[in-house]
């Protein structure tokens, strides 16, 4: 196990005091951060609209635990697939393929803990790469490789167009893209 990079203090934080930060039907509202655990983890919360979800992707250098806060999503992690509800927790080791779609009728949230922290950055740095509307998939996954994720790729039937927020979510913030199906 790794040292923290520097010792974590305290932190209360109000899940709607966070600026979300949207990409392609999903929302993320990163409420711990790197900085905040001492490069430990990364907790935040992933809104999607139905039929969202990423491509099938890896990450090399991360763990992810992803519990279904509401919604039913389809979870794929290994080669194997299937329908989780809320309530649900699904775990992601690093170096094995993933991915995950919201099968509701409704947008669905996820909480997430990854660790090491970090894939904030990765978010961040989509967010500016097509704060223009139109994703740039080249340099998508040259951002995804820096961030030792694999697998990063257009998703089916994405075209140059961004889709707007979830129902409900703000759609005043930058998109950046993870990915959609559909």
């Amino acid at each position: 196990m790794s040292k923290p990079e520097s010792k974590p203090e305290r932190k209360v934080v109000s899940r709607d005091d966070v600026e979300p930060v949207c990409w392609f039907g999903e929302e993320g509202r990163f409420l711990l951060r790197k900085e905040d655990t001492g490069g430990l983890y990364s907790f935040y919360q992933i809104t999607t609209r139905p039929g969202s979800g990423p491509p099938p992707h890896v990450h090399e250098t991360a763990d992810e635990a992803f519990f279904v806060n509401k919604g039913r999503y389809e979870f794929e992690v290994g080669g194997v697939s299937e329908v989780v509800t809320a309530g649900t927790v699904v775990f992601g080791p690093r170096g094995v393929p993933h991915r995950f779609l919201n099968v509701g009728d409704e947008p669905g949230e996820l909480l997430v803990i990854a660790t090491p922290g970090g894939v904030e950055n990765f978010f961040i740095g989509l967010s500016e790469l097509v704060a223009n509307g139109r994703p740039d998939w080249t340099k998508m996954q040259e951002l995804a490789n820096e961030h030792q994720m694999r697998g990063f790729q257009p998703p089916p039937g994405v075209g140059g167009d961004v889709p707007g927020p979830p129902p409900g979510v703000r759609g005043d913030v930058p998109a950046t893209a993870h990915g959609t199906r559909g």
